[in-house]
Order: C-alpha cells, then structure tokens, then sequence
C-alpha cells in the first residue's frame, strides 16, 4: 500500500511524534499537538509530555451492545487502535504482536489489560464481522463500531488521522488511518505513551507489565 506519513506533534528541541498511515492522508493538519519529552524515549514508546484524554467515544461492540469507552474502561490498563479487518498487512500484524505479548502475561494481569480495535471502516466491520476478525487474533479483544465521522472525531482526539473508506479505480476499498497504538495508564486515564506500526511482540512483552501497573517502561 502507498503511505506516507501523519504528523501529530510539534518539534520539541528538534523531537516529534509522527504518526505514520496505512496508504496516504491528508488528515495531519487537522490532528490535535502533542508535546514529546526530548529524553523521554524507550525502545519502543514514545512517552508525551502532555499525554492524550482518553477520546470521548460512545460506539457499538461485537455483540451490537452500546460501549462508552472512557466508562468501560476507566481505571484500567488500556490499548487503542485505529485500524479495519480488510487491511491487507498492518492492521493484523500490529494486532497479532499484541495478542503474542499478552500471553506472555501472567493470568490476572491478561484480564486486567483491555485492547480496544476501533473500526476505520464501520461501513464494512459489522459487530459480526468485526468480533470473528478479532476472535482469531484474541477472543478478549474489544472491537468497536460505528458512524465514521464520530470515529474519525475520536481518533483526531489522540493524534490519529483518517480518512473516508473509498473505492478505488481496482474496485478495492482503501481505509487510510495512523497505525499507531497509544497505551493509558490505568492510574490517569491519559494516554502517555506512543507505539508505532513497527513494535515488535518483544518489545510488548517487555512493556505491557509496566503498562498495566501505569508505569513508564
């Protein structure tokens, strides 16, 4: 797929965030700043000096049940994610890596730790469909859909920029959204640390213990 990267932070003494997306976007000047600590990088996050507020999403899960999500999981240790079923490479991959690390949890910790898949595609990801993708990659997995310009407004409050699905002269379908995950911490509810599309399982597993205690890898 083309891509071409998002940006979602200012320069903070030569530091940015980027966020790069699946296919190309011209959503970036209208993504929210965020500040990025100059020494504030691990391996794999990116910790915001001003982390995001958890977006104020009301949408409909796998089981056609409405989901308020700074409700459902206030409190909890939580990964979101911006992407659609029928993406043919970064949506499943970025989904899998998570799923390999959360395994490596012990039992308590896997239960506490919510992974929410919000739908760039709603049109296409039916709760049906888009909780039998999510089942094969983790059957705890929280999928989430709804109207697209409620979604696009939810991702554009955490720096995520989408697009419109649209067809293509090929007759494909293409959904173009930032293929970052931000992690909150259960203690703030706030979203304070940026994983890119290329975050390996490692480097989930090595985190996701510290994550879930609301702590800074």
């Amino acid at each position: 797929m083309r891509k071409k990267t998002v940006l979602a932070a200012a320069f903070v003494a030569a530091a940015t965030l980027t966020l790069s997306a699946c296919g190309s976007s011209d959503d970036s000047a209208k993504t929210p700043v965020a500040d990025v600590s100059t020494q504030a990088k691990t391996k794999a996050a990116t910790v915001l000096d001003q982390p995001f507020t958890k977006p104020d999403l009301v949408l409909t899960d796998t089981h056609g049940k409405k989901y308020d999500l700074r409700e459902q999981t206030k409190g909890k240790p939580t990964l979101i994610y911006f992407g659609y079923t029928n993406c043919p490479d970064v949506c499943p991959l970025i989904m899998s890596n998570i799923a390999i690390a959360k395994k490596s949890l012990p039992k308590a910790d896997q239960d506490k730790l919510q992974v929410v898949f919000v739908t760039t595609d709603p049109e296409r990801d039916t709760p049906a469909s888009l909780g039998s993708w999510l089942k094969a990659q983790d059957p705890s997995f929280i999928g989430l859909t709804g109207d697209f310009p409620t979604i696009q407004a939810g991702a554009r409050q955490i720096g995520i920029g989408i697009d419109a699905p649209k067809k293509l002269k090929d007759g494909t379908v293409e959904s173009m959204h930032g293929s970052q995950v931000i992690a909150f911490s259960p203690k703030t509810d706030k979203g304070y640390l940026v994983y890119s599309e290329d975050t390996s399982p490692d480097d989930y597993t090595k985190d996701l213990p510290k994550i879930i205690k609301g702590e800074t890898p």
